[in-house]
C-alpha cells in the first residue's frame, strides 16, 4: 500500500518480525505493547528489512484506534502533495486532524526540507486542532537513518523530530538476534509450505549454522526470501549456495571458521545488543538513569549493575 491507501487493519498480523526469544526483542514487543494505549506519536528506527511497518501495524491493532483507518505515506516518493490533500480533506469530507485512526509516515528521512516544514505545519494543526484528547489521529512514523545526526547535519528539522520522537522504538538487526534464526526459520518453513502446499525441506544442523554465520543485510526480510526460495527449490543448501554467490565475500560470514559454539555466539550477541540498548536509552534520557530504567523497564539496582557490568560509565558522573 502507498500513501494513496487506507486499511483498517482486521484479522490475524504477521507477527513474525516480532517472534524471538532473545532479551532485545523481547525489551522491543513490551515497549511496543506499553506505548501502544497511549496516544504519544512513536519513532521506529531500524535498517531496512527488520520490520518497522510490521511494528507500526502492531501497535495500530493494540491501540483504542485498531478498528480505525491505518494510513501510510510513503515519504520517499518525494512528492508531499498527496500528504497536503489527506491532511486538508479525507474520506467523509473530515481532514485528519478532524477524524481518528493512525497516520504512518514510513521512509521519514526521506523527505527534503521543503516538505519536512508542511509535515511540520500539520502535525501542529493535529495538535492545536485536538487539545491533546486521545481521540486523534496518532502519527507514528520510521526511518533507517539515525535522526539525530541528520538534525545534527541541517538535513532534518529539529522541531519536526522531537514532534515526532514522542517515543522511539529501536528494532533490532538480525545479527543482534542470531539465537532467534531457528524459531524465525521454522516460522517462515510452516509459513510457505503450507501456502504453497509443498513439503518443507528438512532443516538440519548445517543449515542452522550457516544461516547463523551469515551477516544478514537485507535483516528478517532477507531471511524469509531464502526460506520461501528453500521451499520451492525443495532444498535448503540450494537457496543458501544462491544467497552466498549472490553477496560481496565482506558480506558473507560474519564469525570465523573456528568460532567457538553457537550458544557462546548467541550469548555474545545478544550480550552486544543489551549493551547498545543501555548506551541508547542513557543517551537518549541525558544518563537519567531513573528514566532510562523505565523506558527499558528494569529496576534501577539492575540498570546500575548492568552499566558497570559492561563498563559504559565513560567518565560520566554518578547521579
Amino acid at each position: 500500500m502507498d500513501h494513496r491507501g487506507t486499511e483498517t487493519l482486521h484479522g490475524p498480523l504477521d507477527a513474525s518480525f516480532v517472534y524471538g526469544s532473545c532479551m532485545v526483542i523481547q525489551t522491543v514487543n513490551e515497549m511496543a505493547s506499553e506505548i501502544a494505549g497511549t496516544d504519544i506519536p512513536v519513532l521506529i528506527v531500524g535498517e531496512s528489512g527488520t520490520g518497522k511497518e510490521v511494528y507500526a501495524k502492531l501497535i495500530h491493532r493494540l491501540s483504542l484506534q485498531q478498528d480505525l483507518q491505518f494510513s501510510k505515506f510513503n515519504c520517499g516518493s518525494y512528492d508531499v502533495e498527496p500528504l497536503n490533500r489527506a491532511f486538508r480533506q479525507s474520506r467523509h469530507g473530515h481532514s485528519l486532524a478532524q477524524r481518528r485512526g493512525t497516520l504512518y509516515l514510513d521512509n521519514v528521512q526521506e523527505l527534503d526540507l521543503h516538505s519536512q516544514r508542511a509535515v511540520l505545519s500539520h502535525l501542529a494543526k493535529i495538535e492545536d486542532t485536538v487539545s491533546g484528547l486521545r481521540q486523534s489521529v496518532r502519527v507514528i512514523s520510521s526511518s533507517d537513518h539515525n535522526l539525530e545526526a541528520e538534525v545534527e547535519t541541517g538535513r532534518f528539522r529539529r522541531e519536526l523530530y522531537f514532534r515526532l520522537n514522542g517515543v522511539c522504538l529501536q528494532i533490532p538487526p538480525l545479527r543482534q538476534r542470531v539465537e532467534d534464526i531457528p524459531l524465525l526459520t521454522e516460522h517462515f518453513l510452516q509459513k510457505y509450505s503450507t501456502a504453497m502446499k509443498k513439503n518443507a525441506p528438512p532443516l538440519d544442523e548445517k543449515a542452522i549454522e550457516l544461516l547463523s554465520t551469515y551477516l544478514w543485510p537485507g535483516n528478517v526480510r532477507e531471511l524469509e526470501n531464502l526460506v520461501r526460495k528453500a521451499v520451492v527449490f525443495g532444498d535448503f543448501q540450494i537457496a543458501i549456495n544462491e544467497l552466498l554467490s549472490s553477496q560481496p565475500s565482506t558480506h558473507k560470514l560474519f564469525i570465523p571458521a573456528h568460532a567457538p559454539s553457537l550458544k557462546l555466539v548467541a550469548r555474545a550477541a545478544s550480550k552486544k545488543a543489551e549493551r547498545e540498548l543501555i548506551l541508547q536509552a542513557l543517551e537518549r534520557t541525558r544518563w537519567n538513569r531513573k528514566q532510562a530504567a523505565r523506558d527499558l523497564q528494569i529496576s534501577y539496582k539492575s540498570l546500575l549493575y548492568k552499566i558497570k557490568q559492561i563498563e559504559v560509565f565513560n567518565g560520566k558522573n554518578s547521579s
